[in-house]
């Protein structure tokens, strides 16, 4: 089962810490598929994964300006919630 993150509309930082939030609840392997508007997030999110731990599956264009991220939660979250 894969859980869906609604980030449309939201700009940097929230569609990761939302990506981030999401996942620290998972148990590792889970997969979470992350909807995001924001231009930035084609480089957030690939960096956050690389530094938590987590794998980015895929990344697809769903719509003009928007864009699905299938992630897989890693063995650990690397950067501690605040």
């Amino acid at each position: 089962m894969t859980v869906q993150i609604d980030a449309r509309g939201l700009i940097c930082p929230l569609p990761v810490l939302r990506l981030r939030k999401r996942l620290m609840a998972l148990p590792q392997g889970s997969r979470v598929a992350l909807l995001a508007t924001d231009p930035a997030a084609v480089i957030d999110v690939p960096h956050f994964c690389a530094e938590a731990g987590h794998r980015l599956i895929a990344r697809r264009d769903i719509a003009p300006g928007e864009t699905e991220y299938i992630i897989e939660r890693g063995p650990a979250c690397a950067i501690a919630a605040d």
